[in-house]
């Protein structure tokens, strides 16, 4: 026998804008150090991605698995003997951090960040008119 759930949009649509402003935060901070060359760990910036997944049961809202370090791609290398980091052949490792593409993901965080904010202005809507006919 199942049971259905009804789930509070409020809820959902909270946990949508918190992934969508730790997404937007995240995306700033690679764009912020799209060319720092050394980081405490010695190697440049590795851009930083924010994995979401649905909850347990997929109409609760979104969860946020975590920030992971993006290992897939290579860091850029451009030719550049007078900077204090390059290596002996003259090179300078940049970050895997592509401002285009950051850009792009940065308008579909803001977008999805907006889409959440309506529902939580649309619900309020509904819970208003709903007073006004109880009255």
């Amino acid at each position: 026998m199942s049971v259905n759930v009804v789930h509070n949009p409020v809820d959902i649509a909270v946990s949508g804008l918190r992934a969508q402003a730790l997404r937007i935060n995240v995306i700033s901070s690679n764009i912020a150090n799209a060319f720092t060359t050394r980081t405490a760990s010695g190697e440049p910036y590795r851009r930083r991605d924010v994995v979401l997944a649905t909850g347990a049961d997929e109409m609760a809202g979104v969860d946020v698995l975590g920030v992971l370090a993006d290992m897939r791609s290579d860091f850029k290398r451009i030719l550049q003997p007078g900077h204090p980091h390059a290596d002996k052949d003259g090179y300078v490792s940049l970050p895997n951090v592509e401002i285009p593409t950051e850009i792009m993901h940065l308008v579909a965080a803001s977008r999805a960040y907006q889409a959440n904010a309506a529902v939580l202005k649309r619900y309020q809507e509904i819970v208003n008119a709903t007073v006004q006919l109880l009255r």
